[in-house]
């Protein structure tokens, strides 16, 4: 048989479509997927959604094999008796670009089918070498109204399927972050050992992709952003110091910041978060816009009772004027708070003795 045909053996249904709450990445796929010798890949946020939800649909059959020995023979005699052995698989084009961009979609698919594109070899349990060629998806073929169906080749959907060795990564961060790289650090630091790593800043600077000169701007630069992403969106966070050019990473459960705020404020520190994401999705704001607002309003008490009372004013302001106040989106909303708080602050007996002493929000 030519070495250019393709075999479809199995079509993966995904009728119910449901959303789970965490997806299972397997270490191999990981390593050789994600991360290689040559540092990790920088794979744009819309074709991670296409991986998160590849591995959502297949979820009920991955296995360890060390547990369902069984199932790994099924596996050989289906996929890996013959080469170019492929399933089919589609998903809903809104689960990759909710916004409804084609465009979105399609670069998606075809950055996932030209990344790494090449022939690989596997040797079945009889010892014979299987081939199959492509990315780690084949074909795909885009409908604009619903949904795109595309292969998946057995060398990627055993490494998928096959988890000797796995850690849980949420579903979701795919869209409560948007930042690609934070998702591929949160990815990384998922197989992280619980005292944690030290890595060299150019050990981190090729692993992620990143060129900082030096340690200091790589921990408040990237290490920083990333942890308060993570601390709002993910099950897995991280403290970070440095000593010259030496960065230690240690993950923390996030469950701890909640055992924390369960003790003590549990209920203000829910509403922080929930306050927060309500002004970002509200008013579109971006991730770096984010950082400076969100830090000075999770941290500072008396800046976020500011922060509250511009908003209502702002609120007032845009309902006087017969406008929506989400007409303002993005740095637009933040410089109108931003004016609002310098105005109250300079009200206030602090603001008569340090004019200039006002929170900066941008």
């Amino acid at each position: 048989m030519a070495d250019h045909v393709r075999l479809v053996r199995k079509e993966f249904e995904n009728n119910n479509e449901r959303v789970p709450d965490k997806i299972r990445l397997g270490n191999h796929f990981v390593d050789d997927f994600i991360f290689d010798d040559n540092g990790t890949a920088d794979i744009p946020i819309n074709a991670l959604r296409v991986i998160f939800n590849i591995i959502s649909i297949i979820s009920s059959e991955q296995f360890r094999p060390e547990d369902r020995p069984r199932q790994l023979s099924l596996f050989d005699e289906e996929f890996e008796t013959e080469h170019n052995v492929f399933a089919s698989m589609k998903i809903r084009n809104s689960k990759i670009s909710p916004s409804g961009s084609s465009k979105q979609v399609v670069d998606a698919y075809e950055f996932l089918a030209k990344f790494k594109m090449s022939w690989y070899k596997s040797l079945n349990s009889k010892g014979k070498e299987i081939k199959t060629f492509g990315g780690l998806i084949s074909a795909p073929t885009y409908d604009r109204w619903g949904y795109t169906t595309f292969l998946i080749s057995s060398y990627w959907l055993k490494k998928l399927l096959v988890i000797p060795e796995y850690n849980y990564v949420l579903y979701n961060l795919v869209y409560n972050i948007r930042n690609n790289k934070h998702i591929i650090f949160a990815i990384w630091l998922s197989k992280l050992p619980e005292k944690g790593t030290a890595l060299k800043l150019s050990t981190l600077n090729k692993k992620f992709g990143l060129n900082y000169k030096t340690a200091n701007d790589v921990c408040f630069k990237f290490l920083k952003p990333a942890r308060l992403n993570l601390n709002l969106y993910n099950n897995l966070s991280f403290n970070f110091k440095y000593k010259g050019d030496l960065i230690y990473i240690l993950p923390f459960s996030t469950k701890m910041i909640a055992d924390v705020d369960v003790e003590k404020h549990n209920r203000e520190q829910l509403d922080i978060v929930r306050r927060l994401r309500y002004f970002r999705n509200r008013y579109g704001l971006q991730e770096s816009e984010m950082i400076q607002f969100s830090y000075q309003y999770k941290n500072i008490p008396q800046t976020r009772e500011l922060i509250n009372k511009a908003f209502s004013e702002f609120i007032t302001m845009s309902r006087l004027r017969g406008i929506k106040s989400t007409e303002s989106q993005g740095r637009i909303f933040l410089n109108t708070i931003q004016e609002i708080i310098i105005k109250l602050y300079r009200d206030t007996k602090m603001g008569g003795l340090l004019p200039n002493g006002y929170p900066v929000i941008i």
